[in-house]
This record gives C-alpha cells, sequence and structure tokens, in this order.
C-alpha cells in the first residue's frame, strides 16, 4: 500500500470514528427519539467521504452543531370543541439551522406528532432546503391535534389558539412556516388571520400556502406531487426509462400523492393504486383522477368511497399491502417509514425499476438498503421531495416584491429547480466516490453549502 493510500484510509477510519461519536451522542441526549436518530444516522453515513477530504470540518465541530436544533419550543394549545369542552393538545416548533437563510418549514397537524418526528423533520428540512438553491433554512412544526372529524369551528379555534403562542417565534426575516399533513389552505388562513390580528401589520411573507387572493403562490398545491414526478423523470431519462408506458403505485391521496397521480398520468403512466389511513384501491384499468379530487378534495370521503362509483376497482382495508402490487415505478407518499425491509423485497420480487419518495422519510433504512443492492433507481425524499418548498421559497419572493406569477411561470421554475437539485446530487455522488447513490449525493450536495456557510460566521 502507497503512503497516499495509507493517509487516506486513516482520514477515512477517522471520519468513520467520528460519525460513531457524533451519532451516539445524539443517541444520548435524545432517548427514545427513534425517528429522529434514523435521519441523522442515514446523513452521517453519506458523509464519511466528505469528512474525509475536509477533516478541518471536524475541528470546528460543523456536525456537532448541525444535529443540535438552534432551538425547539413545545407549547400548550388550549381550545374549546361544540360542546363548549375545553380540550388541550401540544405544539412544538423546531428551528434547527438558518445559516442560509430564515427558517422554513411546514407544520403537521396528526396524532403522532411529538419532539422526535418535528426534530427528524427539521434536521431533513435543513438539507432539502439547502438543495433547492433558495436561501431558506430549516425548521419544522406542528401538533398532536387532529382535524379529522373536526367541525371548521373547532379548527379554526385550535388554530388562532396554536397561532397565540407561536407568533411569537416566527416572522417573514426569522422563520417562515407552510402548511404539511393536515394544514391545507384553511388552516393556513386562520392562522394568517390570527397572526395578523396579534401583530396589527399585514405580513404576507410570515406565512407560505396561503389563499391564493392573499398572498398565495399558484401551484403551491401542486407543488410537491409535481416536484417528485419532475426529479424521478430526470432519474428515469439518464437510465433511458421513461414514465411513458409504465406501471404506477402511488400512496396516500393528499396533495402530494394526488398532484403525483396527475404528473404521472400527464407523462404517460398508468396509475393503478393508491391509499389513505383506511385502507387502499387497485384500479388495474387506471385510477380516474376527477374521481379521486373529487372525493378527497370536496367531499372529504375516504378512499373506500371510490369502489362504489367504479366496482371494478377493489378496495383492500389496511395501508402496507399497497406494495403488493407490481409496478415500475413506486411513489410512497403518504408518511415516514411506510416502506420497511419487507414491503421493498416484495417491490423488487415484482420488478419494481424506480421508487421515488413524496412524502418525508417514508422508506425505512433497511428499506433503502433493499433497493440500492438491487439496482433500483431511488430518488431520496431530501430531494425529491423538494418542490413543495421550492414553490413556498417562490411564494415568499412574489410577496416580496408584490407581484403574483402565473401558473405557467411557476412550473417552469419549479421543473428547473428539480431539474438543478436531481443534477447537484448526482455530481456530488461521483465526486465522492458514489456514482449514481443518490441519497449520497443529495446528502452531500445539501450538507456542503450548509457546512460552508456556518464556516463562514464563525461559531
Amino acid at each position: 500500500m502507497t503512503v497516499s493510500a495509507n493517509v487516506e484510509q486513516t482520514y477515512t477510519q477517522q471520519a468513520q470514528d467520528y460519525m460513531n461519536t457524533v451519532f451516539e451522542t445524539v443517541r444520548t441526549r435524545n432517548p427514545h427519539e427513534t425517528e429522529f436518530h434514523q435521519a441523522v444516522k442515514e446523513v452521517l453515513h453519506s458523509l464519511i467521504p466528505v469528512f474525509s477530504k475536509n477533516p478541518s470540518y471536524m475541528k470546528l465541530g460543523i456536525l456537532e452543531r448541525l444535529v443540535e436544533p438552534d432551538r425547539l419550543v413545545s407549547f400548550r394549545v388550549p381550545w374549546m370543541d361544540d360542546n363548549g369542552n375545553v380540550r388541550v393538545n401540544r405544539g412544538f416548533r423546531v428551528q434547527f439551522n438558518n445559516s442560509i437563510g430564515p427558517y422554513k418549514g411546514g407544520i403537521r397537524f396528526h396524532p403522532s406528532v411529538n419532539a422526535s418526528i418535528i426534530k427528524f423533520l427539521g434536521f431533513e428540512q435543513t438539507f432539502k432546503n439547502s438543495l433547492t438553491g433558495q436561501p431558506i433554512g430549516g425548521g419544522k412544526g406542528g401538533s398532536d391535534f387532529d382535524p379529522k372529524g373536526k367541525s371548521d369551528l373547532e379548527i379554526m379555534r385550535f388554530c388562532q389558539s396554536f397561532m397565540t403562542e407561536l407568533s411569537r417565534y416566527i416572522g417573514p426575516d426569522k422563520d417562515v412556516p407552510a402548511g404539511d399533513i393536515g394544514v391545507g389552505a384553511k388552516e393556513i388562513g386562520y392562522m394568517f388571520g390570527q397572526y395578523k390580528k396579534l401583530q396589527g401589520v399585514y405580513e404576507a411573507g410570515v406565512l407560505t400556502g396561503k389563499g391564493i387572493g392573499y398572498g398565495g403562490s399558484l401551484g403551491r398545491k401542486e407543488a410537491t406531487g409535481y416536484g417528485t414526478v419532475y426529479f424521478v423523470d430526470q432519474m428515469l431519462g439518464d437510465a433511458g426509462l421513461s414514465f411513458s408506458g409504465s406501471t404506477v403505485v402511488v400512496s396516500g391521496s393528499g396533495n402530494v400523492s394526488i398532484y403525483a397521480i396527475e404528473k404521472a398520468m400527464q407523462l404517460g403512466a398508468k396509475v393503478v393504486a393508491c391509499s389513505d389511513s383506511s385502507g387502499y384501491i387497485y384500479h388495474k384499468d387506471g385510477i380516474r383522477l376527477d374521481t379521486l379530487k373529487r372525493l378527497k378534495e370536496v367531499e372529504k370521503k375516504r378512499c373506500r368511497d371510490y369502489i362504489l362509483e367504479h366496482p371494478d376497482a377493489v378496495y383492500t382495508e389496511g395501508c402496507s399491502g399497497i406494495w403488493s402490487i407490481p409496478c415500475d415505478i413506486a411513489l410512497p407518499c403518504a408518511t415516514q417509514n411506510e416502506i420497511d425491509k419487507a414491503s421493498a423485497e416484495l417491490l423488487v420480487q415484482n420488478g419494481v425499476k424506480a421508487v421515488g419518495e413524496g412524502a418525508n422519510m417514508p422508506s425505512t433504512l433497511e428499506a433503502i438498503g433493499v433497493f440500492l443492492d438491487n439496482k433500483v433507481l431511488f430518488a431520496p425524499a431530501k430531494a425529491a421531495n423538494a418542490g413543495g418548498v421550492s414553490v413556498s421559497a417562490l411564494e415568499m419572493a412574489q410577496n416580496s416584491a408584490r407581484l403574483s406569477w402565473s401558473m405557467e411561470e411557476v412550473d417552469a421554475k419549479l421543473q428547473l429547480i428539480m431539474k438543478d437539485i436531481y443534477r447537484s446530487s448526482m455530481m456530488a455522488s461521483m465526486e465522492y466516490g458514489a456514482p449514481g447513490n443518490l441519497v449520497v449525493g443529495a446528502n452531500i450536495a445539501g450538507f456542503l453549502k450548509v457546512a460552508d456557510a456556518m464556516m463562514a460566521h464563525g461559531f
């Protein structure tokens, strides 16, 4: 072995030891936060070649600073239901890193929300936002409030109480929340109205995902689903494949799923399945998008109601079985860790060629390993899922300039952003010895911009 090879091996071992030390510190400081541990572990493993080449990052404690959020706020959210009873939920906001811009990340209303989930989402958001090329840092928020089954008045009262506390920590140049699971334009509207009352000023840029009539951006609702398909389309094209003529399975039936389905269909795919938290539908001749949109967006019904109008479709209780349906392309667009190792192996067995993550961290680390080991094209969430926050940043730009862009303008910008994310991720994967591994490439490309900004700012 040459001297240079020995030196390189030494640096690699030092980097590996450093990553292990940082991860053990994260586990010790954050016991029982399994989702946060998972997100950190995936990123740290990818960064070993970066730290081997740039040991100065270790000396300056870049990772120790990155895995610790600037602040995590937890607060009580009391609200009154329609029967006059006072109910109490817990709210969160994590401001993870603002080295390249104000904190930016969605608000999630779901019973599963806790500190671990909010921190994993904020950590991922930091790298995702970096990849977009937009000047935005990473943050996230939410509550264990469940909007399902609640009246509009109950949702309004909850949102107003939530914003009464959250308003202390946000602002157009400080922290700009958006929507996420359980938080759409209606909820954003209630929160924006309460913020406006509390602050006494009209700051359109304090929230994104607003209604079109008061500072929202055209294309925001479609952005995450469209962006996922645009990214996957780039990945497929480099491999000589295409959505055209492909069979696609999409989990979920919210905004991300519906508009991933829509864009995949526009590109010539046949989408045969989608799901909600109760079960999934399989329509071998292809999902009827107009029916799905009406049921989910207008009538607020469940997937099981689809078969009442299309009896040739099949509804199955439970969500995980959707990955047993043979497909060329799988787009998990529902929630975290919905594809485990067994589901990944079943997809591979059934001939899947590509997987594009439309949700945040929808595949477990073991599932990702199965896809990569079997040469399945894999588009990781922090890259493929970045369309939503990209258009949120475009909404911020429109608000700042007092402008409103057309749907065509926004969509053209989104396509360019997703193409740039793909190219930067692919280039990083090649530069750091893992050609074609977009998990490694996206983690590295996202990290470098944040790390270099942190170094420029001192400690």
